[in-house]
C-alpha cells in the first residue's frame, strides 16, 4: 500500500538546515495498523505529513499503491487525498456552527456527491462510530470523545484506503482514550482499512499491530507493538 524508500526531508538551508527525516525506509501493507512513535522533534509528525501528501520529501521516493507520489501534480495530489486518505487530528477540527451530520458530510460536498446520497452515507458513518441519534447536535453539545467520533466518521465517510491519525487521543481522558482506540481497532479489523497513527504514548501504540519508532529523523525500531500494556491506562 505505502512505501518509503530513503526518504529525507530538510527544512531550511546551510547551517540552519534541519533534517526532519533522514533516510527513512519502510512499507505499510493493506490492512495494517501501524503506530508511529517518538519524542517531540523526532520526525514522526513530518512522516505523517508526507504520508498524507501535505508535505513533499526533499529526496527519496514515496510510493502509494505502486505510484510514485513525487511525480504527481497538485491536482493529482488533491485527488489522492480526497479519494484514498482520511485524516483524524488531535484537535478534532470540526466546524463549530454546523451539526455532527453536516460535519461528516463535508468531504462528500467537495466530491460533489448528491445531497440525498451524501446525507445517507453520513448517517451510516455516524452509526458506525456509535453516534446514531446525535446527528443534529453541534460540537459544543458533544463530549470530547463524541467529537473525536464525529471526526473519525468524517474521515471514513469517503471510504478511504488509509486512515492517518495524528495523536487522536491526545485531548481525551483515560476512559475516552480507550474507547477511541478500541473503535480504531474495530474499524481496522472490520473494514480492513490501513491505519498510521502518530502517538507519543506507548499505551496507545500498544493497540496497533506494529510500531515504528523515530529518533532524530530516523527509524530506530520497527516491530510488533507490545501487547502486555495494551489497554492499561
Amino acid at each position: 500500500m505505502i512505501e518509503f524508500e530513503d526518504v529525507t526531508k530538510v527544512y531550511g538551508a546551510g547551517e540552519a538546515a534541519v533534517r526532519a527525516l533522514d533516510g527513512v525506509s519502510f512499507a505499510i501493507t493493506a490492512g495494517e495498523f501501524v503506530a508511529v512513535m517518538g519524542s517531540s522533534g523526532s520526525g514522526k509528525s513530518t512522516c505523517l505529513n508526507v504520508l498524507g501528501c501535505l508535505d513533499a520529501p526533499t529526496s527519496g521516493t514515496y510510493r502509494f499503491r505502486g505510484v510514485d507520489v513525487g511525480g504527481l501534480d497538485r491536482d493529482q495530489l488533491a485527488l489522492l487525498r480526497r479519494h484514498y486518505l482520511g485524516f483524524v487530528f488531535q484537535g478534532y477540527n470540526l466546524l463549530a456552527r454546523t451539526s455532527a451530520l453536516e460535519n461528516v458530510e463535508l468531504p462528500l460536498v467537495y466530491r460533489r456527491t448528491p445531497a440525498r446520497e451524501r446525507r445517507a452515507r453520513a448517517r451510516r458513518a455516524l452509526g458506525e462510530v456509535g453516534l446514531s441519534g446525535w446527528e443534529r447536535h453541534s460540537p459544543a453539545e458533544l463530549s470530547g470523545g463524541q467529537q473525536q467520533r464525529v471526526a473519525i466518521a468524517r474521515a471514513l465517510v469517503s471510504e478511504p484506503s488509509v486512515l492517518l491519525a495524528d495523536e487522536p487521543t491526545g485531548n481525551l481522558d483515560s476512559a475516552r482514550k480507550v474507547e477511541i482506540m478500541e473503535l480504531l481497532v474495530e474499524l481496522n479489523r472490520r473494514r480492513g482499512i490501513s491505519i498510521a497513527m502518530v502517538t507519543h504514548d506507548p499505551q496507545m501504540a500498544a493497540y496497533a499491530s506494529r510500531t515504528l519508532e523515530f529518533y532524530d529523523g530516523r527509524v530506530v525500531r520497527d516491530g510488533p507493538s507490545a501487547p502486555s500494556v495494551r489497554g492499561a491506562v
